[in-house]
């Protein structure tokens, strides 16, 4: 069989035998990816949370989560190929991995542009180029479609809060700069707010700020993704006293970058373009 040598993300030398037939996967989105293309039958393990699309890849082996895979039980299972992510999974498990033979391929995306990006090298790796090219072209499609001149908004997107309980000591934690969601909100026309330093050389990519410090950034609009955090009908009252405007989002469309990213950007750019509509005043009878 003949083998063929790819670059991932990292700009690390991947050496394949041919296409991978048997595949792991150690993130969530990158699994929902494989099956957008059709390799679903591939793909032999997965992590506990590759839960999407549902019951889609039923005699694949569970190994466990993202930072504490079961090193030892994918060599086992001896997989073609592994695919993961620089901020999802441990550099230690990657190399414990490459160190007992098995080839992975290391994604790394911190924008939209880098997403596309990623498509066309992971589906080069996994033997679906064409796949890989026309999700990239798709999510190109999408971006070029949003307007640049239109009014943006300032917002602020938690991602979780440390618990009422703990009073004026609680702690929220949002989306900061140098990630995938800013990014994709950015594109979408919202300038993504948080009370970090911004003179800090190194950006502070989930900042943790008091509830306070976040009023005072006086945002337009307050987002709440369903995930990681489960924000409820009582964490949404806790900005009833602000002049933002506070809108719910799917929480994987913002962060789970795959074949979901072009119809998210869509979405995000007609609710930017609903939260600086005009209000109609009602009409006197």
């Amino acid at each position: 069989m003949t083998s063929r040598t790819v670059v991932d993300d990292l700009g690390e030398p991947v050496t394949l035998r041919g296409e991978p037939q048997r595949i792991v996967s150690l993130v969530p989105n990158l699994s929902e990816t494989l099956w957008w293309w059709r390799l679903a039958g591939c793909v032999v393990a997965l992590t506990d949370y590759c839960v999407a699309p549902p019951r889609a890849f039923p005699a694949a082996a569970r190994i466990r989560g993202t930072k504490n895979p079961d090193v030892r039980a994918i060599v086992d299972l001896a997989p073609d190929l592994v695919v993961a992510n620089e901020e999802e999974n441990r550099e230690l498990d990657v190399r414990r991995l490459r160190e007992d033979g098995v080839a992975v391929y290391v994604t790394r995306v911190r924008g939209v542009l880098d997403a596309a990006r990623t498509f066309v090298g992971l589906g080069e790796a996994v033997g679906q180029p064409a796949a890989g090219i026309e999700l990239a072209a798709a999510l190109r499609r999408a971006v070029t479609s949003v307007p640049v001149d239109q009014p943006r908004v300032d917002a602020i997107c938690p991602i979780w809060r440390d618990g009422a309980e703990k009073g004026d000591d609680e702690t929220w934690w949002v989306v900061g700069r140098d990630t995938f969601a800013a990014d994709l909100l950015a594109t979408a026309g919202f300038d993504v707010r948080t009370a970090d330093d911004r003179s800090a050389e190194t950006p502070v990519r989930y900042p943790r700020a008091h509830l306070s410090a976040l009023a005072d950034l006086d945002p337009d609009a307050v987002l709440l993704p369903d995930e990681p955090y489960a924000f409820q009908a009582e964490d949404v009252e806790v900005f009833a006293t602000w002049r933002a405007a506070v809108r719910a989002l799917d929480g994987t469309a913002l962060t789970w970058w795959g074949p979901r990213t072009p119809t998210a950007l869509g979405d995000l750019h007609r609710l930017r373009r609903q939260l600086t509509r005009p209000r109609r005043l009602p009409t006197r009878q």
